[in-house]
């Protein structure tokens, strides 16, 4: 069983509700927030002009609420698909309004999402790999570059638990434009839940429908127990889970990030 496993699933007691689930921190939890929060002040010292990357996910809000908290400067950004389920996009409201900020939203071309769909149908992503892909980098990566212009850092919710394909994934990698920050790499399920629950943080709806990854519409399902924190994303096929965003072809080294300074 791969250390991404989720132990504490539906028919546990409070089924429904992610709080009443997994709300339970580590033992050393306060220092594993100390340093997330280091992380975040050293990255705007070191590499601003920062953002984040939110896909409004449960630990994407956590690191909002990080930002939030020790008041560093940086914009937040969303890829705004086309095919975001409607609970995804009201969060994008309530996350401006909770934090009194503007979020920027990035959109795929009309024109190419349009011109895809004509071509290869509303549910090409499941006729093969490379059509699934196409989308990905017509709704996603291609948007992603246009957030990610003029940065020189950008903030992720990644964390090593969620996958075996993240297992690897350090605190700060330095890319060939720019260094990805993740300021909760280390952090557990329960420990997302427990800040969740210690700051009212709002978060997705469908997470309390034991989805703990969230992309588009078409592509998520709910997990079942024993299943990978990633195995709802493109649940039809044998790959890596990614979209792309955070794949970047051994292009990226680690370093610690005092050595950029």
């Amino acid at each position: 069983m791969s250390q991404s496993t989720m132990s504490s699933l539906p028919g546990a007691a409070g089924a429904g509700n992610a709080i009443a689930l997994y709300a339970r921190p580590s033992a050393n939890f306060a220092a594993k927030l100390e340093r997330s929060k280091q992380l975040l002040r050293e990255a705007e010292a070191t590499y601003s002009p920062l953002t984040q990357a939110s896909s409004l996910g449960v630990e994407d809000m956590v690191i909002t609420e990080l930002i939030h908290q020790t008041g560093i400067q940086t914009r937040i950004f969303v890829l705004e698909t086309g095919q975001l389920h409607a609970e995804t996009v009201a969060l994008l409201d309530t996350l401006q309004k909770h934090y009194g900020r503007e979020v920027d939203v990035y959109r795929p071309v009309a024109a190419d999402a349009d011109a895809f769909v004509a071509k290869n149908g509303a549910e090409a992503m499941y006729q093969s790999l490379a059509l699934r892909k196409e989308c990905c980098d017509i709704r996603k990566t291609r948007p992603l570059a246009l957030a990610l212009a003029g940065k020189k850092g950008w903030l992720t919710g990644l964390r090593r638990e969620q996958s075996n394909a993240r297992a690897e994934v350090s605190e700060v990698e330095q890319q060939p434009e720019r260094a990805k920050i993740n300021p909760i790499v280390d952090w557990t399920w329960g420990d997302v839940w427990h800040f969740v629950q210690q700051h009212n943080i709002p978060t997705n709806p469908l997470h309390d429908q034991f989805m703990p990854s969230i992309g588009c519409a078409p592509c998520t399902r709910a997990i079942a127990v024993g299943e990978d924190f990633r195995a709802g994303r493109w649940w039809w096929e044998d790959s890596s889970k990614e979209c792309g965003l955070h794949v970047d072809g051994g292009k990226a080294k680690v370093i610690p990030i005092k050595e950029s300074a």
